[in-house]
């Protein structure tokens, strides 16, 4: 079903749960996807998948249409991991730098993570990116996505998507490199 039948389902109020249903099981695995690999907790990445589902049950109403609805969604769960590890760090008055070695530490216990001394040590270097940068590093190298549809989801240029995801990388190489 198109995202535009889905809209259209949802607008009628006798369709409504099922449009959502449907919506949920198109959307459900890439969300969570983006925000485990921004939150790595498993735990922390189902709430926020069910937070970034509730925003969007009460706001879809509201969808413009000026983007694709899966961009839409990726905009609202990547403001849920922002504002989580935001929270995370003045909750406990914690340096980012302490954050992002708690998240390393999750990266170790995680038998899914650390399957591959490699990958395991690609987290690491991931996690240790500004989460701008982390965001639009897992967008573009994970998700493959065109920078057209990243500015979107993130309500920046794509001359500055590009400029950050090649420092990104950049930064991952020199950690992968011991420098």
């Amino acid at each position: 079903m198109t995202d535009q039948e889905l809209l259209e389902k949802f607008a009628n109020p006798e369709t409504r749960n099922y449009a959502f249903n449907l919506l949920i099981r198109k959307y459900q695995q890439k969300v969570y996807g983006l925000i485990r690999k921004m939150v790595i907790d498993h735990a922390d990445a189902d709430d926020l998948t069910q937070e970034t589902f509730i925003k969007v049950w009460q706001h879809l109403g509201e969808f413009r249409g000026d983007s694709q609805l899966f961009t839409w969604i990726y905009r609202i769960a990547s403001n849920e991991c922002f504002n989580f590890l935001n929270k995370k760090k003045r909750r406990f008055f914690t340096p980012l730098d302490d954050v992002d070695y708690e998240l390393e530490g999750k990266v170790d216990a995680d038998p899914e993570l650390s399957a591959d001394e490699i990958q395991n040590k690609l987290q690491k270097a991931i996690l240790r990116l500004p989460e701008k940068q982390r965001l639009v590093f897992h967008l573009r190298y994970y998700d493959e996505m065109p920078y057209e549809q990243m500015a979107e989801v993130t309500g920046t240029s794509e001359g500055a998507l590009k400029a950050s995801y090649h420092h990104a990388v950049r930064k991952i190489e020199d950690f992968l490199n011991g420098n």
